[in-house]
């Protein structure tokens, strides 16, 4: 196929290299099945990439929906089939769901690019199990591939990630048939301000730290735009409980994505547990007043969903800390929930007013220094003498003489070093400060002493860059220092952002 109808279209934005994987995918000329697995968030743009795509090589791309029964789904794909090969809605009456499939295929065949995509595939999975096993027989039916051009190509798509996972696992049909298990994942900060088209960076930071780099808040939360002042967007949007992105309306339609998700009430303590600061079983536990036992389940459904993670010390084996992955749901916990009857009296500016220290605290601070590790993954290589680090993440270092531990708010090990081991090569130390204040020299003695720490606790720091990252830049003593040494790295917005 001619490489320029292969091109991302203009309005797919970023998504370079997951739109190149698919295209690899749909135009292999092997004429045997293959089958792809995309999965992601909702909101995170995963349809749009795949009508995208579907349109470009002449695909049939066929969504499922919730509320729909068995027969009504059968039949709206045998419409949708009819469609395809240009006959009349109506034409087809196929009753099962072998039939169905096969027909797609079979008329997806006479395609130069034979692509079938069924989206929102949990939703048919709730009242027709047995698609997977079908999908199975018909790809192992069709490995011999006699036709003359390319075999099928088959996407399947969901929101609900507990589901789609486990359609490769364990010895479900599906298991080791898929070409492509690609977990669409959000926009990263810098992308996530150009596709919003954010001029202010402390606004762009802001809404990032309320939704995250999901793409799919744009359409709906996108008048008034950021750019005439966050407080005003944020009561008009995630503080108006008539709009439908609305925080407390999200992140419950969020936990309904997954089947598993059925006690709402108790994963909502849970997620506002973790949101106030408790970051272990053990701790969200007694937050609740339950048994540590009582939480495991829920905390492992909440991490497969993608809506919490776990982060490990990158220094030492300890138990992870339990954080909050989404965004929108953080907010809702901690600022939507405790400022709900006041929101809903009409009063969104007031519980805003209200509320800005604890978003200053709890969560502008803390997805700062989520963006100080992201920028040190994705960015500092082009800054830091040894080029590419490696892992990238927390920990703690113990200060005997002091009889206190420093928490160091982003590591990065040397590139090819492992998490956790004794005398590893330390890329980076640094610290990210999000509050009202400029740093200085006092910031860089903290840094300076830690790594003096490690060193006497048998790491290797010879190459070690300590850097700042301060939200309100840094005292003229320490940029002139910094333009004298190799080895410390200030990073402000405009650096964070690739500005300038």
């Amino acid at each position: 196929m001619d490489e320029s109808v292969l091109a991302k279209p203009e309005d797919v934005v970023d998504r370079d290299r997951e739109w190149g994987l698919l295209t690899e995918f749909v135009t292999d000329p092997d004429p045997a099945m293959r089958l792809g697995i995309v999965s992601g968030r909702r909101r995170h743009g995963k349809s749009y990439l795949l009508q995208a795509l579907s349109e470009r090589v002449g695909g049939l791309y066929v969504t499922a929906v919730r509320e729909e029964g068995r027969l009504p789904a059968l039949q709206r794909f045998s419409d949708a089939i009819a469609t395809y090969a240009g006959l009349r809605p109506g034409t087809l009456r196929l009753t099962d769901w072998r039939d169905v499939l096969s027909n797609a295929l079979d008329v997806t065949a006479r395609s130069q690019t034979p692509l079938l995509v069924i989206d929102e595939l949990p939703y048919l999975l709730q009242h027709s199990p047995e698609i997977p096993g079908l999908l199975q027989q018909l790809y192992d039916e069709r490995q011999r591939g006699t036709g003359a051009g390319p075999g099928a190509r088959v996407i399947l798509c969901g929101s609900a990630m507990s589901v789609m996972h486990e359609l490769l696992s364990g010895t479900k049909p599906l298991r080791g048939r898929a070409v492509i298990d690609l977990r669409l994942g959000a926009f990263d900060y810098r992308a996530s301000r150009a596709f919003w088209q954010i001029d202010d960076l402390l606004t762009a930071l802001q809404v990032h730290a309320v939704l995250g780099g999901a793409p799919g808040y744009r359409p709906v939360a996108a008048r008034p735009h950021p750019n005439d002042g966050f407080a005003s967007w944020l009561t008009r949007t995630l503080l108006d409980l008539g709009r439908a992105v609305y925080s407390r309306t999200e992140t419950e339609y969020l936990l309904r994505e997954d089947p598993r998700i059925t006690q709402h009430t108790l994963y909502y303590d849970i997620l506002t547990a973790i949101a106030q600061g408790a970051s272990t079983p053990t701790r969200i536990g007694a937050a609740l007043e339950r048994q540590r036992n009582a939480v495991t389940h829920p905390l492992d459904v909440l991490e497969s969903t993608g809506y919490i993670q776990r982060e490990q010390d990158i220094l030492r084996p300890r138990h992870p800390v339990i954080t909050l992955a989404a965004p929108v749901i953080r907010f809702n916990q901690l600022i939507t929930l405790p400022q709900a009857a006041t929101i809903e009296q009409g009063f969104a500016e007031e519980a805003w007013q209200a509320a800005a220290p604890t978003f200053n605290s709890k969560i502008l601070g803390p997805h700062f220094e989520d963006l100080a590790r992201a920028f040190t993954r994705r960015y500092a290589h082009a800054l830091l003498p040894g080029g590419l680090p490696g892992p990238v993440g927390t920990t703690e270092v113990a200060d005997p003489a002091a009889r206190t531990k420093h928490e160091v708010d982003v590591i990065a090990l040397a590139l090819g070093e492992r998490p956790q081991a004794p005398r590893a090569r330390i890329a980076l130390l640094g610290e990210a400060k999000a509050t009202v204040a400029r740093r200085g020299t006092g910031d860089l003695q903290r840094l300076e002493h830690i790594r003096t720490l490690l060193t006497d606790q048998g790491y290797d720091t010879t190459g070690t860059t300590l850097a700042l990252f301060s939200l309100y830049g840094f005292h003229p003593d320490l940029i002139e220092s910094a333009a004298g040494r190799e080895d410390l790295l200030l990073v402000d917005l405009a650096t964070l952002y690739g500005i300038g």
